[in-house]
């Protein structure tokens, strides 16, 4: 392990891992679920297990100063998102400069968010109801209902969103026009690019779901007598 590796260590008896940048100097800064992100001991981090460096293709990663900065740049940022913005968003991040969680697209693609998200957070939830219901197709039971539902729901979390992207990139301006600090216009934008980002899977998602509510409400037209 060298200083900007990307570690990663299973928790809950290996049912997810936890992410971290290692700093190199016996410290990893990690987005502790819930909470926020900080610098802790390697063996805090590590809580007994054992930590394996994740691999990338070189060329695809950001140079060691950069992601050291980038991890450093964001300590103390309390947004923590399990879909959205969790420990290995940052890890990745830091390394490559591109926002994404392979856990969460395994989690969605497999349909095995269950007890991680169901009840705890509306929005995993929302999103594995609506990745099972174009995975099944309108078969479920109840499967127009939900689908209605459901793209109910995601008409007022993509409004929520877009509300939230409009004031981040209006502060992001206000910061950038009276020249201060760069490193906070730099945490606007990042926060901007999260919210785009949700905002774009959001829509993604409305647009395969109504076509599927279309699919399922078209049929043969009337036989002539």
């Amino acid at each position: 392990m060298a200083a900007a590796d990307h570690l990663q260590v299973p928790r809950q008896h290996g049912l997810f891992d936890h992410h971290g940048i290692d700093l190199g100097d016996g410290t990893v800064v990690h987005y502790l679920e819930g909470s926020q992100i900080l610098r802790s001991p390697l063996e805090q981090f590590r809580r007994g297990e054992d930590a394996t460096v994740v691999s990338y293709d070189p060329a695809a990663i950001s140079p060691s100063g950069v992601t050291l900065r980038r991890a450093m740049g964001r300590l103390g940022e309390q947004r923590y998102n399990l879909v959205f913005n969790n420990c290995e968003h940052f890890a990745i991040w830091c390394k490559t400069g591109h926002h994404r969680s392979t856990q969460v697209e395994d989690w969605l693609r497999n349909g095995s968010f269950g007890a991680l998200a169901i009840g705890q957070f509306v929005p995993a939830a929302l999103l594995v109801a609506v990745r099972l219901l174009l995975r099944q197709g309108l078969s479920l039971d109840n499967g127009r209902d939900l689908a209605l539902k459901s793209l109910e729901q995601l008409d007022g979390l993509r409004q929520r969103l877009q509300q939230r992207l409009e004031q981040e990139l209006e502060q992001a301006e206000l910061w950038w026009s009276s020249k201060k600090s760069a490193d906070q216009f730099g945490r606007l934008q990042l926060q901007a690019q999260n919210l785009a980002d949700q905002l774009a899977t959001v829509e993604e998602l409305e647009g395969r779901l109504q076509k599927l509510i279309g699919e399922g409400t078209s049929g043969p037209g009337p036989t002539a007598p």
